[in-house]
């Protein structure tokens, strides 16, 4: 007989019917024109347990990510390091991009990389984030050291950021533009809390450097009534290089502020850099500056990528510092525990690397081979058209995005894939989600969300299952075109539904 794919013999095993904990939610009056994806297997033997739809393409949102970043670990390896190499090159100190997605950033000192619940990259979308302690600059301010005890003193040519790891490329999800060079995923962080009535609020932001400054004109304003701020230009940097480069943040913040959902009584709004290598340049000449060492360059200006010499021409006698990451299962672990978007499409570039692949088109396709010839997915079952995030246009069957999970449980990266993904009611983007049900921190699960002019197009929660009775499961719930979304508590309650059903699972099995 014949063997068939895993899709194929999944497809031919009935499920079971679905429970009323399931139905309950799915038949809500607020459902009524949203269609609803869901396949729950058993991890060990892969048979279907639950289904409904799951074999249709549906929206993803950010899960998403379990493909790109499960690739990436396979490719890579959970232990692979990213080392960022500075080399002396005749009178000019170049510094080469590796792809380190925080660059030190975020370590904390026993080496491992810090999240929080409500990471900076999505302050301006959520209106809340918790910053991490660490200083953005470490990796630079560490580089610049080592520069020093080589017994470099002053550089007499241009210090230069080699950024050619890959093509840089935008994707659609807000447009974000990915680079092999990152510092502080890009990001200004800009933090805000109220001063006394009718006086300016107080403003601080890092990482501060030559490159960018922020100019405040918030007010505060009497308890009661609701923040409004505003950041100049919407919020993009795009003068980076010039001597007077800055940002405004204007608008007013209450007596006793609490941020939505994380209560934190700082706000905090971000400006993104649209040249991270000439700011990489800018923030190092600083850092080399900071321990004594001098540059004859010019210290603000445009990154000189003109001046490089050919790729892969270093020789290790000129390396002259180096900084090393911690391991890539950390960076997984920070991906999907709070959805970092660039970080995924990081990863589907460093992915691509590893196939001969330096364009987004070049790594998608070979992300698409892989899916198929190696983790058994059938070819129409995916849809990834631009991007390894996911939002606005991926698509992927729920026996799909199982199919991945069992593979991944499978394989000698399933310890690190499986722990990188937030627990339900205990961390990531699930912390504030299923507190109170008895499935809480037995759900290991990420999760997606696309809205679209106001619209919930894709709310989806995929992962694992560790059941009630002791049985692992793989799961993918979606549901695509949940309605009109009037506030960020209209979402979280379609998040609270799915926990319910996803309970409803952990109870039945």
């Amino acid at each position: 007989m014949k063997l068939l794919a895993a899709w194929a013999l999944a497809a031919l095993v009935p499920a079971s019917s679905l429970p009323s904990g399931i139905t309950a939610v799915i038949h809500k009056p607020q459902y009524a024109h949203s269609s609803w994806y869901l396949l729950v297997s058993d991890l060990q033997t892969s048979k279907p347990i639950y289904e409904r739809n799951s074999n249709r393409l549906a929206f993803t949102g950010s899960v998403r990510k379990l493909f790109s970043v499960g690739l990436a670990l396979d490719a890579l390896g959970a232990n692979h390091r990213f080392v960022t190499p500075v080399y002396r090159r005749g009178s000019d100190l170049i510094l080469v991009a590796s792809g380190d997605l925080t660059l030190g950033g975020r370590r904390t000192p026993n080496g491992s990389i810090a999240v929080t619940d409500f990471d900076h990259n999505d302050a301006n979308n959520l209106g809340t984030a918790i910053l991490t302690p660490q200083d953005p600059l470490t990796g630079l301010n560490q580089l610049a050291v080592q520069v020093r005890e080589a017994g470099i003193r002053r550089v007499t040519g241009d210090v230069i950021v080699d950024d050619r790891l890959f093509q840089p490329y935008r994707v659609p999800n807000g447009n974000l533009l990915v680079t092999p060079v990152i510092v502080n995923e890009n990001l200004i962080d800009v933090w805000v809390t109220p001063g006394s009535p009718g006086r300016p609020a107080h403003v601080d932001w890092r990482p501060k450097t030559p490159a960018f400054t922020v100019r405040a004109s918030v007010r505060t304003v009497p308890a009661g009534q609701a923040a409004q701020i505003q950041l100049s230009n919407d919020g993009d940097v795009t003068c980076i290089g010039s001597a007077s480069c800055a940002g405004t943040i204007s608008g007013t913040i209450p007596i006793g502020y609490k941020a939505p959902l994380s209560a934190s009584a700082t706000l905090v709004r971000t400006f993104r850099i649209e040249d991270p290598a000439s700011f990489a340049r800018i923030a190092f000449i600083a850092a080399l500056k900071r321990v004594g060492v001098a540059v004859s360059a010019k210290p603000v200006a445009r990154n000189a990528s003109g001046n490089l010499p050919a790729p892969n021409s270093y020789v290790p006698r000129a390396r002259v510092a180096s900084y090393v990451s911690p391991p890539y299962a950390d960076y997984a672990k920070l991906i999907l525990k709070i959805s970092l978007n660039l970080g995924a499409n990081l990863s589907l570039s460093l992915f691509g690397l590893t196939h001969g692949e330096r364009t987004i088109t070049g790594s998608l396709a070979a992300e698409k081979t892989v899916l198929v010839r190696t983790m058994g997915i059938a070819p129409g079952d995916v849809d990834f058209p631009t991007n390894g995030s996911g939002s606005p246009d991926s698509r992927a069957a729920a026996r799909a995005t199982v199919q991945m999970l069992l593979k991944m449980s499978r394989g000698s990266n399933a310890a690190a894939y499986r722990s990188a993904l937030p627990i339900l009611g205990v961390d990531g983007s699930l912390s504030q989600t299923g507190r109170a049900l008895p499935s809480r921190g037995h759900v290991y699960a990420k999760t997606g969300t696309t809205l679209e002019n106001g619209n919930l197009k894709a709310q989806v929660l995929a992962g694992y299952i560790d059941a009630k009775s002791g049985r692992r499961l793989a799961f993918a719930l979606y549901v695509n075109d949940a309605g009109a979304m009037r506030s960020i508590e209209d979402v979280t309650n379609v998040f609270d539904d799915e926990a319910q059903i996803v309970n409803a699972v952990y109870e039945s099995n």
